[in-house]
């Protein structure tokens, strides 16, 4: 849902240790910006939420709460460390469901 993309932004920005500075300059926007999108005064546009979307590595569809998944880009590691984050993954979500 919509009204979701402001609480998703802060929430992934929060999750990543930034501040609205740094997804700021990230993005190529004042903190101003970053600031209404996450307050919900003004939503950003359509090539903009592309880029948020890339900068979380998250699809728009996740950021727009239409989709729980989210992506992560190992195409840097080798097949070994894939599986290695597969399996950690795994065990993770394993936890949170015995909670």
């Amino acid at each position: 849902m919509l009204y979701a993309l402001n609480e998703n932004i802060k929430k992934l920005r929060v999750a990543r240790g930034m501040n609205q500075v740094k997804l700021a300059q990230a993005l190529g926007v004042t903190k101003q910006c970053v600031s209404n999108w996450e307050n919900g005064n003004v939503l950003p546009s359509i090539d903009m939420l592309v880029k948020i979307a890339e900068v979380f590595g998250v699809t728009t569809d996740h950021l727009l709460g239409r989709e729980e998944r989210s992506t992560l880009d190992v195409s840097e590691l080798t097949e070994v460390q894939r599986g290695h984050v597969s399996l950690l993954i795994e065990d993770l979500a394993r936890a949170n469901k015995e909670r």
